[in-house]
């Protein structure tokens, strides 16, 4: 029962207590490590959702990441290109599987189940990540596979190639590679 009021209030930060409570807490995680492991989740309904347990062998970790679009730094020395490629770039990951991948090199014995978004501020964006321990839980059924956040079977991992379901009825994201073909074959004949 107090998961759906918990919910409620994250629902909508800004008109619930969440927004002060938060801003409070955000001065303090600013001065900790940028991979912190922590004792027990800040959104406890999101993560009993995403497969959390208080339980051993279940670990969470609070991971920041900063915010903002993605810049390269200015060409220097040697020929200058005419649009330079310095701003308005686009990586092929998400935010929040940097904040995964982060967490994964920092406990390397430890599997990434899942992850949220907790809080962002002008500068960083806070996630937490889900971690289970094989060696402890050997029964649960991420503890065989090995590295899943590099070859992208996290949640985020997925939704980065295209592999979320948007609708009730909707197979898959994205078209085949044989639909693309055809569709550039399409216009190549026009």
């Amino acid at each position: 029962m107090a998961y759906k009021y918990i919910a409620k209030a994250w629902k909508k930060p800004s008109e619930s207590f969440v927004k002060e409570l938060m801003w409070h807490r955000a001065i303090i995680w600013r001065k900790q490590h940028a991979i912190l492991r922590i004792e027990r989740p800040t959104r406890l309904d999101r993560a009993r959702n995403l497969g959390y347990k208080a339980k051993q062998g279940i670990v969470m970790a609070r991971v920041r990441v900063r915010r903002s679009g993605f810049r390269k730094t200015r060409p220097t020395g040697g020929r200058r290109q005419k649009r330079m490629g310095v701003n308005k770039f686009k990586v092929a990951k998400n935010i929040r599987l940097i904040a995964e991948e982060r967490a994964a090199r920092k406990f390397p014995n430890l599997e990434v189940l899942n992850s949220y978004w907790v809080w962002e501020d002008g500068r960083f964006k806070w996630y937490e990540v889900i971690m289970v321990d094989p060696m402890i839980l050997p029964d649960h059924p991420i503890a065989f596979q090995t590295r899943r956040v590099f070859r992208g079977l996290t949640s985020a991992g997925k939704q980065v190639r295209g592999l979320h379901h948007r609708g009730l009825g909707a197979e898959k994201a994205r078209p085949s590679k044989k639909a693309i073909l055809r569709r550039r074959e399409k216009h190549q004949r026009k």
